[in-house]
């Protein structure tokens, strides 16, 4: 019981750290509305895995093998470990990534229980969440340099609802299943069933109503002194980012992707649109939560698989 309720809490929390950053780019857009939004987002990560859960498969088989004993008790080690990380450096005012801190949490955590590592992987993992902010930024680029030729002011509406639909659809085929590959080791199963990703999906809207307001400023206010076609321009730029990851298993941060889209935006009129201090914060977060996580759940299964053999 105590594994589901922690599978729960950190959909929960995902909602919260990933749920405004998606809604941040278009709020200064009246287009789409955000309940509405929010609504499309939930539907999409019920459904989504139900077509594809290859990126929840690459963290509950692929990272570490979760599925012999002491699996469950490990994989809550290193959500626990994952969300304590995050929690201390948004404390700090240095928001950062959860999904790199599961990547951390789940590896530290199989290291320290003794189950089968593939480094490998947890190498490619990295590198391609490590290259994604930049392919997001650069992506971003191209498309506001396409937006200024291709639309005006009222068309930048049907642009937005466009670059949000894709945003949203990625980050359901990608980030959000790390909610589900947490419920997958909780429950013991290796599918999607449609109970189980609309709970996820309940869980994560009920924490995006509550994180919208601090999530989306930091995003949409901190990194850039954001336009319209910035936010819609950085949709487009980490929707394409995370999509093409997902299509190759590759878990990668929604939030990372979006960040470097809003600075690959604003680099394109300018670097002065883009409040560099800000976004020296957020890497230096990012740099500090995979160690951490990894460290302090390697660490912590080690003692409790020690204590219970």
């Amino acid at each position: 019981m105590f594994v589901i309720v922690v599978a729960g809490l950190f959909a929960v929390v995902s909602g919260m750290n990933d749920g405004g950053s998606l809604l941040a780019t278009g709020l200064k857009l009246p287009t789409v509305r955000p309940a509405v939004g929010l609504l499309i987002l939930v539907v999409l990560v019920a459904v989504v895995p139900l077509a594809t859960n290859q990126v929840a498969l690459t963290f509950v088989t692929r990272l570490a093998t979760f599925s012999g004993p002491g699996g469950r008790s490990a994989m809550t080690i290193a959500v626990i470990c994952a969300l304590g990380v995050v929690t201390v450096l948004s404390s700090r005012g240095r928001p950062t990534s959860l999904t790199l801190a599961v990547v951390g949490g789940v590896t530290g955590a199989g290291i320290g229980w003794g189950l089968p590592v593939s480094y490998g992987w947890v190498a490619l993992v990295l590198t391609v969440g490590l290259i994604a902010p930049f392919v997001g930024g650069l992506a971003s680029w191209a498309a506001i340099r396409t937006l200024l030729l291709v639309t005006d002011w009222p068309g930048l509406s049907r642009w937005h609802w466009a670059g949000f639909l894709l945003q949203c659809l990625a980050y359901a085929a990608n980030d959000a299943q790390k909610m589900l590959a947490v419920f997958m080791i909780a429950l013991g199963f290796t599918g999607a069933p449609i109970g189980v990703t609309s709970l996820v999906a309940v869980l994560f809207g009920l924490g995006a109503l509550y994180g919208l307001p601090k999530a989306g400023r930091t995003l949409s206010r901190e990194i850039i002194v954001s336009r319209p076609l910035h936010g819609v321009a950085a949709e487009f730029g980490s929707g394409l980012a995370v999509m093409a990851s997902a299509l190759i298993g590759m878990p990668v941060s929604m939030t990372q992707a979006i960040a470097g889209g809003l600075i690959g935006a604003g680099v394109s009129q300018g670097g002065g649109r883009v409040r560099w201090y800000a976004a020296a914060k957020i890497v230096i977060a990012w740099l500090l939560t995979l160690p951490a996580s990894a460290v302090s759940a390697a660490i912590i299964a080690w003692l409790v698989q020690g204590a219970t053999s």
